[in-house]
């Protein structure tokens, strides 16, 4: 939604600021022109500046989007890394190189999290490589969209079973065989709040990731293991941008008070502070990162 225009005598001039207004409105969605979006960007793909910690993190679904973007960033951090993906084997390599380009430590592992057994593959995969985890971000997810009244069982049980089910198959390895003093998250969504006509089912999935996330919080008492949920909001990625026109996005843009979307950066940068040193003290909440749109 843009500001009310001043009104003007002619007719003409309101005519081409709203014009000027689009234009500016579709810019920094497709072409990443504002200064914010470009700094975003640039952050997402600067130079990682490796510093070892001796930490270990395991992303799931990090093979691009949000989830490569949090890879690389806690490569940055100086953790050694463990990528996965389920079918993007060339961008979880990808992802892997570029890291260790920058002086880090990564592995890649194919794993369907929907697979409890695929899971625990997965994390007997990391700790062969890196001896034990401290961070795990529960991040695979898919998105199927339709009103309640056309969504299939097939899309449907996919996404429960990807959603729901997966994020549990990694909270449960992952509170079985994370260090203490580790960090927890998942990914929820802000749709959970905006709750937009045919995100009803995707939203619900989302809304579990907040549940699980409060209660596993309280069952890791004692082992000073920090647990919680993050909601993006509008972020530029395919999951997102898919089957939208550039007029949609560019609506959805200036709905937010800094009127564009986020970058997947943005995300990731939240994601470290919650597991830097001074993040440990969040823990069993739902963190709100939209750029305030809810």
């Amino acid at each position: 939604m843009t500001a009310e225009h001043d009104k003007s005598n002619s007719e003409q001039e309101q005519f081409s600021r709203r014009t000027m207004m689009a234009a500016a409105a579709l810019a920094p969605v497709m072409l990443a022109a504002t200064s914010t979006g470009a700094s975003a960007q640039a952050r997402a793909t600067a130079t990682l500046e490796y510093q070892p910690s001796g930490k270990v993190a395991l992303v799931t679904g990090s093979s691009r989007g949000i989830g490569a973007a949090i890879a690389k960033r806690l490569a940055r951090d100086g953790f050694k890394v463990t990528v996965n993906c389920v079918a993007n084997r060339d961008l979880a390599a990808s992802v892997v190189r570029e890291i260790e380009a920058a002086g880090g430590a990564a592995i890649w592992e194919q794993a369907d999290v929907s697979d409890p057994a695929a899971v625990r593959r997965l994390f007997a995969a990391n700790d062969r490589a890196f001896g034990g985890v401290d961070v795990v971000v529960s991040n695979a997810g898919i998105m199927r969209l339709a009103p309640i009244k056309d969504m299939t069982d097939d899309d449907f049980d996919r996404m429960v079973a990807v959603n729901v089910k997966g994020s549990f198959n990694v909270l449960r390895e992952a509170s079985r065989r994370m260090r203490d003093r580790g960090r927890i998250i998942t990914l929820s969504s802000s749709i959970t709040q905006l709750r937009s006509p045919t995100y009803a089912a995707y939203a619900a999935t989302k809304a579990a990731q907040e549940i699980y996330a409060n209660i596993l919080a309280k069952e890791l008492e004692g082992r000073m293991i920090s647990v919680n949920a993050l909601a993006p909001g509008l972020v530029n990625t395919t999951l997102f941008t898919d089957g939208k026109t550039p007029e949609q996005i560019a609506g959805f843009a200036q709905r937010t008070p800094h009127k564009r979307l986020a970058e997947p950066a943005d995300i990731a940068n939240v994601v470290s502070t919650l597991c830097g040193e001074d993040g440990w003290w969040v823990s069993g909440e739902t963190v709100f990162a939209n750029g305030g749109i809810v």
